[in-house]
């Protein structure tokens, strides 16, 4: 096992990405996937599997602030569950309320305005996704 795992932040229209390693609990963002009503390129993510080799794959649930489902949330439980199924990797969900907030914060604080491009965020709220799941599962 390498320790390497793979992040989604689910969206309808941009898929955010990160790549981490168990190890260090750190990620960094990689290139968001553009999502047509929540449906990516399946042959992207397969390049993404096969070039990372996760152990894992940890997909952002999207909850409201109480903790209860929204409307998102039936649609990244089903991202996850055809991620197992097409390429049989395991898949982890992970509580991702705040984490664009903080991805927002945090992209703005380093580039203002010009950093808040929905990709970036996206990838941003994966690494965050990410890095709270190694914090919860050392």
């Amino acid at each position: 096992m390498s320790g390497t795992l793979l992040a989604f932040d689910f969206g309808t229209k941009s898929i955010g990405v990160a790549i981490g390693q168990r190890i260090t609990g750190t990620a960094r963002p990689l290139t968001a996937l553009k999502a047509q009503n929540g449906t990516p390129d399946w042959n992207l993510i397969e390049r993404l599997l096969k070039e990372w080799q996760p152990d894992e794959v940890v997909v952002g649930l999207p909850l409201n602030m109480d903790g209860s489902e929204q409307l998102l949330t039936a649609r990244a439980r089903n991202f996850a569950n055809k991620i197992h199924g097409r390429f049989g990797v395991r898949v982890a969900l992970h509580d991702e309320r705040l984490s664009t907030v903080e991805a927002r914060s945090g992209l703005f604080a380093h580039g203002g305005f010009r950093a808040l491009n929905k990709g970036s965020v996206d990838s941003a709220s994966a690494v965050i996704i990410l890095e709270s799941y190694f914090e919860q599962h050392v």
